[in-house]
């Protein structure tokens, strides 16, 4: 079984400052993995048309998503996604803002297709209204979900 996360509408490499952001430059996004703020996946720079991850993953017996990327806290399952970039006064990039795709609100027909198929994905826009990198809970309908890859659906 795998997760699919497909963004598309990026922010570019750099945002400037507006009310509450600060302006970052170097932008780059990635997916976080479990427990490990730290440790990311395959970091993608900011101004990329398109960015896919492919996480593997596994369902529980009682149909829950797990696997090395999936987080548990709670209010439910999901997927960070970690921003990283610098300000003009810092040398060297860091986490400034996450996503949190959350699973919970997959569709359960969607899930149990995903199932049978043996893939999930997630395809989601990664600006937010005020042209800055996308942060906060992510839900239907800024992510849709779908079961299989998204050039089947």
């Amino acid at each position: 079984m795998h997760l699919r996360i497909e963004g598309h509408t990026l922010p570019g490499r750099h945002c400037g400052p507006g009310p509450g952001f600060h302006g970052v430059s170097g932008i780059e996004v990635a997916v976080q993995r479990k427990d490990r703020p730290t440790e990311l996946l395959d970091p993608q720079p900011g101004d990329a048309p398109t960015v896919t991850w492919i996480l593997p993953c596994t369902f529980t017996a009682d149909g829950e998503l797990r696997g090395p990327y999936v987080q548990n806290r709670l209010g439910g399952r999901f997927v960070y996604l970690s921003w990283l970039g610098r300000q003009p006064q810092e040398a060297a990039s860091r986490m400034f803002r996450r996503a949190k795709l959350m699973l919970a609100d997959v569709p359960p027909e969607v899930l149990t297709e995903a199932r049978r198929r043996g893939a999930l994905a997630g395809r989601l826009a990664l600006t937010d209204a005020k042209g800055h990198p996308l942060c906060g809970r992510v839900v239907p309908p800024a992510v849709v979900w779908s079961a299989g890859e998204p050039s089947e659906t």
